[in-house]
Parts: C-alpha cells; sequence; structure tokens
C-alpha cells in the first residue's frame, strides 16, 4: 500500500514506538490521528508535525471511545487505512510476592489492556477499513504489537507474557479472515527499546538488559521500530507474520 495520501491511526501514538510510528507514516505523507491517553504529550505532537496530524483521547479498553476516534478520523480525512496499534502497559508482578499473591485485578487490567484493548481496536477499524476501495484490493494494513516477552517472559511478568502472547496467537487467525475484506494483519515483536517507560528504569537494571543484545549491544531506537512498521504498509506480500525486531536477545 502507498503511503502518501492514506490515513493511519496510530494508538499509544503520543510517545515511545507509536510517536516514532507517527512521525514515520507522516513523512511518508500519511494523515495521522495519534490516539493517547497522554493528552500534553499528543496535542504538542500533532502541532509538531503539522496540518495532516490531529490528536484525540482515547481509551483503547471503551468500545465507544474507539468509535469516537475511529470517527474522528473518517470525518476529518475521509477513511482509515492503516492501524497501527501500538498502545499497552506493563505492570510487572511476582504471582506470588511478598505481600502473598499477585492481586488479580493487577493481572487482568494488563490483558484487558494488551490484549483485548488490541483487539477492540483491531475490530472496530477493520470494519471502517472493509468499506474502503481497494488499491489492487487491498482496503488496509492492520499492525499489532507483540513484545518478546511472549516467548521469553521473565520472573514477574507473567500478566505482560500473557497478554502479549495472546497478541501473538490471534495474528495468524485474524489475518486469515480479514484476507477476504482486503486487510493485511502483521505483528511486530519489539525487543527492548530506548522508550520512556525504559528510561524509568534504574540504569544498572537498564544496563544488564543491553548487555544482554547480541548485536548491536544497545538499546532499540524506536525509529528503527517504526521502519519496520513503514515496511509493512509498503510490501503488499508481508501478511500474518510475527516480525521479531529484537537484535537477536533471547531472554533466559
Amino acid at each position: 500500500m502507498k503511503i502518501s495520501g492514506k490515513t493511519a491511526i496510530v494508538t499509544g501514538g503520543a510517545s515511545g514506538l507509536g510517536e516514532a510510528t507517527a512521525v514515520r507514516l507522516y513523512n511518508a505523507g500519511a494523515n495521522v490521528v495519534i490516539v493517547d491517553l497522554q493528552e500534553d504529550l499528543g496535542q504538542a505532537l500533532a502541532a509538531k508535525l503539522g496540518d495532516r496530524a490531529i490528536f484525540v483521547k482515547g481509551n483503547i479498553t471503551s468500545v465507544d471511545e474507539v468509535q469516537a476516534f475511529i470517527k474522528a478520523a473518517v470525518d476529518k480525512f475521509g477513511a482509515v487505512h492503516i492501524l497501527a496499534n501500538i498502545a499497552g502497559i506493563a505492570k510487572p508482578g511476582k504471582v506470588l510476592g511478598k505481600e502473598g499473591p499477585l492481586d488479580i485485578n493487577t493481572f487482568k487490567i494488563v490483558i484487558d489492556v494488551n490484549l483485548v484493548g488490541t483487539f477492540n481496536v483491531l475490530s472496530q477499524t477493520a470494519a471502517v477499513m472493509a468499506k474502503n476501495e481497494g488499491e489492487d484490493g487491498e482496503k488496509g494494513v492492520i499492525i499489532n504489537v507483540s513484545s518478546i516477552a511472549a516467548y521469553d517472559g521473565q520472573v514477574g511478568q507473567a500478566s505482560y507474557s500473557a497478554s502479549k502472547g495472546g497478541v501473538t496467537a490471534m495474528t495468524l487467525p485474524i489475518a486469515k479472515e480479514l484476507a477476504r475484506s482486503g486487510i493485511r494483519v502483521n505483528t511486530i515483536v519489539p525487543g527492548i527499546f530506548g522508550t520512556p517507560m525504559m528510561a524509568k528504569m534504574p540504569e544498572k537494571a537498564r544496563q544488564a538488559l543491553e548487555n544482554m543484545v547480541p548485536f548491536p549491544k544497545r538499546l532499540g531506537d524506536p525509529d528503527e521500530f517504526a521502519m519496520v512498521a513503514e515496511q509493512i504498509v509498503v510490501n503488499s506480500y508481508i501478511n500474518a507474520e510475527n516480525i521479531r525486531v529484537d537484535a537477536g536477545i533471547r531472554m533466559i
């Protein structure tokens, strides 16, 4: 799919991987709808990008709010062609901590945002994409985001690994189903990237993670993630894939 002139929704688009993806798609000529709960950052990014970008505050777990930001995209730009489904959270916690079993609500909220929220945005957006006039039959491109934790989860990541494992597992069946509607579905599986979430980690812990990366021995640059997102959009033969972008790290 040619990016120029198309409209992309980027959830989690105000910072980190989402911001980098919004910037790259905008620079490639797309209209960009930035969706996030961080209103100040989102508004600032939209203003920085220019007239082809808008910010809409939205919670991906709410059907009403998802429908509202999709409507805002269609009202402003006429259609939605690309979804970069990046919003997510991490709430680490051991199954058996010092105070007893992990609070089940902590587990549930991670599943609700990362897995149910991802599906919520995907399904609602697909319904709108299916109405597009396709180029060579291609009506839309959906990019979800998993994590290497889906495969190599660490102690304290039970909820995060479960949520991202679900995103990884649903890629193929959804891609097969939406193929009949001319919509491709792929998932990026990032390793350790230099995002605001990572910046909150203690320096010693962050350095230890960098040392686990085979090559290049550093955190990923968010734009390196965005490059992959861009390539998924423009390369129409990439479909139903879970693509690791992790410099070869295996968290064992």
